[in-house]
């Protein structure tokens, strides 16, 4: 009689190609999304396109099933400080800085998200956290500053810029935090979708007053919807159904990916001119993510 066989842990067994496909379109999605603001904000002000990104996102939400389940009214403070910390707040921070930076730097700036994960977990969180990991985070903080530097030298605005998009970026790293208990304990759509809702509240004021201010065009508007549909509300599916068949290491991959997406996008479609110093900082951020992603 022969031992029955045990089912390799989603950690352990090969990625299937339909899992490679998702990756792959996930990095296409999330790394076309500081193009997508880009051309938003060629007509619409800032407060607008953060606005048509969650609202849609949160839209497209409610006709996915699992999304709807329904989740304890005692978890909503939690998912109400998610929304702000993961969408409306840092969502609002990027359409802002790219108004002086292009959209290829938010993009390489953006791979800071994982040090900053794992900073502030260790910082604010408590998280134990070995001495490996936190040589990561000082290496992509290096990077942060070989990417960062040459931008705040051309002008004020540029160094703004980038203060907004790292201060985005640190916002992400509270949130994650605070999204894997609840969505462990809730499910991942249900909480997104919740916290996509009270960031559209949150963005509504500031969204008006911007459009108000915004000129028209259907290029904008298009803009503003795929980044809304596909780079939040798809892709935060696609997001949740990879992590649950992959683990979230692998699913980590779309991290590294994301940069080089933004660089070739901005380049291609915008004329952006990347130096040498942000492509440099970029590797050394992601080596630095790298890292700190290892368990000590």
């Amino acid at each position: 009689m022969t031992a029955p066989e045990i089912e390799p842990a989603a950690e352990d067994r090969p990625m299937a190609p339909t899992e490679w496909s998702v990756l792959l379109s996930l990095s296409l999605i999330w790394g076309g999304s500081f193009l997508f603001m880009a051309i938003g904000l060629e007509s619409f002000e800032p407060g607008l396109v953060t606005l048509l990104r969650v609202g849609f996102g949160a839209l497209t939400l409610l006709f996915i099933p699992a999304a709807r389940q329904p989740v304890p009214r005692a978890a909503m403070p939690r998912i109400a400080l998610l929304g702000v910390t993961w969408m409306a707040f840092p969502l609002t921070m990027f359409p802002i800085a790219q108004q002086w930076i292009d959209s290829s730097v938010a993009g390489m700036l953006n791979s800071g998200m994982p040090l900053m994960t794992v900073l502030i977990a260790w910082l604010a969180f408590g998280t134990q956290t070995g001495p490996r990991r936190l040589f990561g985070v000082l290496v992509g903080l290096v990077g942060i500053l070989v990417i960062s530097l040459p931008e705040a030298q051309v002008a004020g605005t540029n160094a703004a810029g980038v203060a907004l998009v790292l201060i985005a970026v640190s916002s992400y790293g509270v949130a994650v935090n605070l999204a894997g208990p609840l969505q462990r304990a809730y499910g991942s759509l249900p909480v997104i979708s919740r916290a996509l809702g009270v960031a559209t509240l949150i963005c509504v004021p500031f969204g008006v007053v911007d459009g108000a201010q915004s000129s028209f065009s259907w290029g904008s508007l298009a803009a503003g919807a795929a980044v809304g549909i596909g780079g939040t509300g798809i892709a935060y599916a696609f997001a949740g159904w990879l992590t649950g068949r992959v683990g979230a290491v692998r699913m980590s991959i779309v991290t590294y990916v994301i940069p080089l997406v933004s660089i070739v996008l901005g380049v291609v479609f915008r004329d952006e001119t990347v130096s040498a110093w942000a492509i440099a900082g970029t590797i050394i951020v992601l080596t630095g993510a790298f890292l700190s992603s290892r368990v000590d």
